[in-house]
């Protein structure tokens, strides 16, 4: 389901289990939630799931989000339910490089709703996204190299694994490693 709905044409993707919209205000206090009870788990590779984690720093998350879908930059998605419309998680491509229409893939689920199938299914509903709306060539996915369930989710949506590139992230200030799976349309099941 791809809908534009509004003057700056915000797409919403879904199918039967999952609704991918963009962040609104209302968010903010699902996304501290989701936030507060992933840390163990989501919190382990992403810094920004940390214990600090508040509504000042989600609405600022938010607006960020609609800035660069305004600029066609970021497009970031809230993961929500199908059926209740409670919040999953998000999914979204950003690091867009133009030139050679590439951009980055990143997915997170809340602690509860892991290890459902809901980052694939996710994923995938996003990067046909990318590669039929935005007309992106290559989307990456770039993980820290202990994080197996995210390396396991790009190699189900169909991504290879290219390489364990040398300071490729830079987490809480110190360079790390990191391992980079590309995607191309070709690879999608």
């Amino acid at each position: 389901m791809q809908t534009e709905q509004d003057p700056h044409h915000l797409i919403e993707l879904g199918d039967a289990r999952l609704r991918l919209s963009p962040w609104a205000e209302d968010d903010a206090g699902p996304l501290v939630d989701a936030v507060q009870e992933s840390i163990a788990s989501v919190g382990r590779w992403l810094p920004w799931c940390h214990a600090g984690y508040g509504r000042e720093e989600a609405s600022a998350w938010i607006s960020h989000c609609r800035a660069g879908r305004q600029a066609g930059s970021h497009f970031a998605f809230a993961m929500r339910d199908a059926r209740d419309g409670s919040l999953l998680g998000g999914v979204g491509l950003n690091q867009f490089e133009p030139v050679h229409r590439r951009a980055n893939l990143g997915y997170w689920v809340r602690h509860r709703c892991q290890q459902q199938g809901l980052a694939t299914a996710a994923a995938q509903l996003v990067t046909r996204f990318g590669f039929e709306r935005l007309g992106l060539i290559r989307i990456e996915i770039v993980a820290l190299p202990d994080n197996a369930p995210s390396r396991a989710t790009a190699l189900r949506i169909g991504a290879r694994f290219e390489a364990i590139a040398r300071h490729r992230l830079l987490v809480d200030g110190q360079p790390r490693d990191a391992a980079v799976y590309g995607l191309l349309p070709s690879d999608l099941p």
